[in-house]
């Protein structure tokens, strides 16, 4: 039972904000939807809500206490703001998100985790709960184990602690992927997101993946990260994109991560013949 009456949903890009909604619909709860112009899915363009750019942030939290929110969620991919000279125009700050920008600059220096710990507490002050997508949705959280009928070899095992390993490997501003192949990082997570570091993959490999596939992205969070806005994700399209980057499969800490359409996401890899696994924290 939610410990909330009415959510918001700060929705960027991707289908975790169109899961949120579409679960609360499903089950009769009231929300609103913040849709960040330039980021959003279309699917959400016709749902209660309103769209705010990013640098509106006392439109957002007016509009969320004329809407009775009494809890938000922050789901979806957004980039980073470019804080350098014209661009910032189009950020459309309002006199919140003005006031606000030096602690989101200064914070920015320091990472993605940083900067999304300053929207958390400008939430939080506001007398906002900050809940996390698994809050919202049940059944989202990777479970230990196999999720389709393939499983990792003790070699894709050797791949899937090296690279669990380098994404803890301690508070660089780095994403929450990596890709490991016979013990080579081929990949790690940048800005760019986890989509872009696949593409670069099917780059490096080449030829080598008209022969066997290898190789294995793994996703977890980030050493201090805030959990309830930011765990890795992974969905069907992540796994349309590591067959097509000819990678062997996929790794997610369980409990630490969300899986998104698990069905179809399951019916994809067993199909592609990759494994989607869910390690345990004494595994890695």
């Amino acid at each position: 039972m939610a410990n909330w009456q009415k959510l918001g949903i700060i929705a960027g890009g991707g289908a975790l904000p169109v899961r949120i909604a579409a679960s609360c619909s499903e089950r009769g709860d009231d929300y609103f939807i913040i849709r960040l112009t330039g980021f959003y899915d279309a699917a959400l363009a016709n749902l209660s809500g309103v769209d705010c750019a990013i640098g509106e942030a006392g439109r957002m939290l007016r509009e969320l206490k004329a809407q009775n929110c009494d809890a938000v969620v922050l789901a979806g991919i957004v980039a980073r703001p470019d804080f350098a000279g014209p661009n910032i125009a189009g950020m459309k700050l309002d006199m919140r998100g003005a006031a606000l920008l030096p602690k989101v600059v200064a914070a920015s220096t320091k990472g993605d985790g940083a900067l999304l710990n300053v929207l958390v507490e400008m939430f939080e002050s506001e007398g906002l709960l900050v809940v996390g997508a698994d809050d919202v949705v049940q059944g989202l959280v990777a479970p230990v184990g196999a999720l389709g009928k393939h499983k990792p070899s003790k070699e894709d095992f050797d791949d899937i602690r090296k690279a669990a390993a380098l994404i803890d490997a301690g508070p660089f501003d780095m994403g929450q992927g990596a890709v490991v192949a016979n013990g080579l990082v081929l990949a790690v997570e940048a800005a760019e997101g986890t989509d872009a570091m696949l593409s670069r993959c099917a780059a490096l490999l080449g030829s080598k993946k008209a022969n066997a596939p290898i190789g294995v992205l793994v996703k977890r969070p980030k050493l201090g990260q805030e959990l309830r806005i930011d765990l890795p994700t992974i969905g069907p399209e992540t796994v349309r994109r590591a067959h097509a980057a000819g990678l062997r499969g996929i790794a997610v800490e369980s409990g630490l991560a969300l899986v998104i359409d698990s069905e179809e996401l399951v019916r994809l890899a067993d199909r592609d013949n990759l494994f989607v696994y869910g390690f345990s924290a004494s595994e890695v």
